[in-house]
């Protein structure tokens, strides 16, 4: 068979993820947003103890609209790995562990998340 013959592996632009294949990577992506986000609230904190001035600069960025961006985007993804968490503890118990039950709890996991962070961010800003 010659090199122009050969049949391609599926790669990404061949082949579609599943819900769940891109709902596991998401997962993975999020804890990492969330580990810098740490960072983030950590230098927060130390601002906070360090004086007026230093926390002020902390405060107008925090309050900045890149800054609300940011904690928007932190906000929704702890609720996205928190609902993901507890779908994993679920399936620790055996249930949902076929293609069907992971089906069924994408949506929810993902309406969830939204939800919870646009709750939040209603009773934050109220």
């Amino acid at each position: 068979m010659s090199k122009a013959n050969r049949p391609l592996s599926p790669h990404l632009q061949v082949y579609r993820l599943p819900m769940a294949a891109k709902m596991s990577i998401s997962f993975r992506v999020m804890g990492v947003g969330l580990a810098i986000g740490f960072v983030f609230l950590a230098s927060w904190l130390i601002g906070a103890g360090a004086g007026r001035d230093v926390f002020n600069g902390y405060h107008a960025f925090f309050t900045s609209w890149f800054g609300l961006l940011l904690l928007f985007g932190w906000t929704a993804a702890f609720y996205y790995h928190a609902c993901n968490g507890v779908r994993h503890l679920v399936w620790d118990t055996g249930r949902g562990l076929s293609n069907e039950g992971a089906a069924k709890g994408n949506p929810i996991v993902f309406g969830a998340a939204i939800v919870l962070t646009i709750l939040t961010w209603i009773i934050g800003l109220a």
